[in-house]
């Protein structure tokens, strides 16, 4: 083979490496704002003293409800987030590959990834949505219009728990920007209050982006 012959063979290699090959992307959850518009929905929005936990339960807030078909929230945010994703009859997803934005993290198995409620249930219940309707608990909890819900790792978004901004942010300093935009935004949507060190720490999250 002529030296001219093997480089051809060489790059047409690489090409089809490089083209045969779906890089998996980072969830992306829809109406994210602009971070100028989430610093003006910042300012806007009531700092209040978080209400007490009393009375709060998961169930209080009916979620992963069927959308379409056979399909809950969570498998629609798995199919959303996710890359190649294939889901049996049931619409379970059977294949496919996960990129969390949270610690980069990248998961081929749907057991590995839980979909993240980007201000916790719990935290929703102490900034006033104890106060809700249970209807309205639940078109929080599988909220699909705004940018409540993210597929991540799940080890990382159990180590979030409940906690805000203020006593927790993702392992990736590069996604801080992007997590306070959509904080700002779904508390900005449904109307709930923050405390003076949750807006503080946001913020300072705005501030890098």
């Amino acid at each position: 083979m002529s030296k001219v012959n093997r480089t051809i063979g060489v790059l047409v290699a690489a090409a089809t490496l490089t083209f045969g090959f779906v890089s998996p992307a980072l969830a992306t959850p829809p109406n994210i704002p602009s971070v100028d518009t989430a610093r003006t929905e910042l300012a806007s929005l009531t700092v209040a003293s978080e209400s007490s936990s009393t009375g709060y339960s998961r169930d209080l807030f009916p979620h992963w409800i069927t959308q379409s078909g056979s399909c809950n929230t969570r498998e629609v945010v798995l199919k959303r987030d996710g890359t190649n994703v294939v889901t049996d009859s049931s619409c379970a997803a059977t294949s496919g590959t996960w990129k969390s934005p949270y610690d980069g993290g990248t998961w081929t198995l749907a057991s590995d990834v839980d979909i993240d409620h980007i201000v916790p249930l719990s935290e929703a219940w102490k900034s006033g949505a104890s106060s809700w309707t249970t209807s309205r608990r639940q078109s929080f909890a599988n909220d699909l219009s705004g940018p409540q819900l993210i597929a991540v790792t799940d080890n990382v978004n159990q180590a979030k728990g409940d906690k805000d901004p203020a006593a927790w942010k993702p392992p990736l300093t590069s996604y801080h920007c992007t997590y306070a935009k959509m904080w700002v935004r779904t508390k900005k949507n449904w109307g709930l209050t923050l405390q003076s060190s949750e807006k503080t720490a946001l913020t300072g999250m705005l501030n890098t982006c």
